[in-house]
């Protein structure tokens, strides 16, 4: 009996402690997002609030961006979190969690498609037929070897990148008018007659949901999403290790 009493006595301890724990994780939440109501009314909507490796310090989650906070929300840090151990950066590590895109789940019907030597390796794009940064980014693609490629495209620049990446879409061969116009400047051809492009429009909607607000977007197969052009070798060095995570 002595024994199970004092077993009981640990397990109401260990109960209770916990309870400490969380009741003081949600006071030192609830402190901080009404200080910075106060104190900070022009700062976005905090969407999550969760203890950083460091004590007395919360990460706070604002869309696909960290901040971090005290406990008491008296304190804002805008930097990156580095842990002196390993040198491993921590915010970064947090972001690309927060930031993944579930590659297997990405509707690839609504993509273009091509793709050189085995296909074996893929990736997804995010691209605005008008984005210069996407028509660099397509011609250092060229070199890249047994890669298949899924453009989705997101007109976002405005202008004529609505109606060009309906007449891209609505061309006979879709792929061939994207490459042309991306990697040799033709235009085009204008769209006659009748034409679903309602892919653009669930492209858009999807670039949305993963708050994509630029291109070009880059997303490989270990949901890793990488914003922006990159060259012929970091492609290479991402797609090696996104294989290898899978």
């Amino acid at each position: 009996m002595p024994a199970l009493r004092h077993t009981l006595c640990q397990a109401i301890v260990v109960a209770f402690t916990a309870l400490l724990v969380a009741h003081s994780a949600l006071a030192d939440e609830a402190a901080i997002r009404k200080n910075f109501a106060e104190q900070m009314p022009d700062f976005p909507k905090i969407d999550e609030i969760s203890k950083s490796p460091i004590p007395g310090v919360y990460e706070l989650r604002v869309g696909a961006e960290i901040f971090y906070s005290d406990e008491q929300g008296n304190y804002l840090i805008d930097g990156q979190l580095i842990e002196t151990r390993t040198r491993s950066n921590l915010t970064e590590a947090r972001l690309n969690k927060i930031n993944a895109i579930d590659f297997a789940a990405l509707p690839l019907k609504d993509a273009l498609v091509w793709k050189v030597g085995s296909g074996a390796r893929k990736m997804a794009v995010f691209a605005d037929p008008n984005c210069g940064y996407c028509k660099r980014f397509e011609r250092d693609l060229q070199r890249v070897k047994d890669v298949t490629v899924y453009t989705f495209l997101i007109p976002i620049l405005g202008g004529d990148s609505p109606e060009k990446s309906r007449n891209i879409w609505c061309s006979k061969d879709s792929t061939a008018a994207w490459r042309n116009w991306m990697l040799d400047g033709v235009a085009p051809a204008r769209t006659q007659g009748e034409c679903d492009a309602g892919a653009i429009e669930r492209n858009t909607a999807l670039a949305r949901k993963h708050r994509v607000n630029g291109t070009p977007a880059i997303v490989f197969e270990d949901g890793k999403r990488v914003p922006g052009a990159m060259s012929t070798e970091q492609i290479e060095k991402q797609l090696v290790a996104s294989r290898g995570a899978k």
